[in-house]
């Protein structure tokens, strides 16, 4: 591989985010197993301060193994301006992971600087970076760090630390953080990079989590992370189109080109007008579904 200023970002389905400490060797051997479509190495959060080297080697070796099939694989080191940052994304850029995940990353300013230290260290051209949305500060700055750089194609939410950051509390439905969901949906779009919801915290409320899955995917994820693998199979139904979707779909695409054929500016399916828009929606569920079934 070779390296350069941008990362290569082609289509692919983040229906499933599941995090990882790296420190744990057997969760990265299981995580090779397990039906998701991304993983998060972990350097932060879930690892302890003497375990961040060992943690940070596990997740460089992992990346270079090539041994997790058609899962993206993504690390995220520790914060900027941590004792750990500058360490780990030498090493991580160094490694060719898909992505590198840097938390509570909060201006455009940042994203090029890490870019810059991303590509001194050798970062390959394959391997973008995934910017952390966690604080007030980068909710309200989300178009412009969406903007920053070709290498930024993924905004994952932090919404545990956005809660704290709001002196908000958690209540089903998410009402506190509804704006700032919103609001940085809105910047991805804008954008054109991908935007993955943030983590349930109850992983014995099956429930709640899949209507939490379900509220963000009809308010515009392309997924959500995850703390544990019993997440993943509710996670991957939500957010995948159902076969009635895809059948919808093709039926769509079929009325509009016979239509055009036909010379007609105008087409109908069941007494439903069909526009160009109807036609790209159509065909984005069918790449969906398509590069979903390429992973199992």
């Amino acid at each position: 591989m070779t390296t350069g200023s941008t990362a290569s970002e082609t289509f692919r389905p983040r229906r499933s985010v599941l995090y990882l400490p790296s420190s744990n060797e057997r969760a990265l051997e299981k995580a090779k197993t397990l039906p998701v479509d991304a993983l998060i190495l972990d350097l932060e959060d879930a690892v302890a301060p003497d375990a961040k080297d060992v943690a940070r080697e596990n997740a460089c070796a992992a990346a270079r193994s090539g041994t997790y099939g058609g899962r993206e694989l993504t690390i995220r080191v520790n914060g900027i301006g941590s004792p750990w940052h500058e360490a780990d994304l030498a090493a991580v850029a160094a490694a060719g992971p898909d992505a590198i995940v840097v938390p509570k990353v909060n201006t455009a300013a940042e994203v090029r600087d890490l870019v810059a230290a991303m590509e001194a260290a050798g970062a390959f051209a394959t391997t973008a970076l995934w910017a952390m949305i966690e604080t007030p500060v980068a909710v309200l700055h989300a178009e412009q760090i969406a903007r920053a750089s070709a290498r930024l194609t993924c905004f994952v939410l932090g919404t545990n630390d956005l809660y704290k950051e709001l002196g908000a509390t958690y209540a089903a439905g998410r009402a506190a953080v509804s704006t700032s969901l919103q609001l940085v949906l809105l910047a991805a779009r804008s954008a054109g990079i991908a935007v993955v919801d943030g983590v349930f915290n109850d992983v014995t409320d099956a429930e709640g989590f899949r209507l939490e899955c379900q509220q963000g995917r009809e308010l515009g994820f392309d997924g959500k992370t995850l703390i544990h693998p019993g997440q993943v199979q509710a996670c991957n139904e939500v957010f995948a189109p159902s076969a009635e979707q895809v059948e919808q779909s093709r039926a769509v695409i079929a009325a509009f080109e016979a239509a055009m054929a036909q010379g007609r500016g105008v087409a109908t399916l069941n007494g439903r007008l069909i526009e160009n828009l109807h036609v790209d929606t159509a065909r984005q569920v069918i790449a969906t579904a398509e590069a979903i079934a390429a992973l199992e």
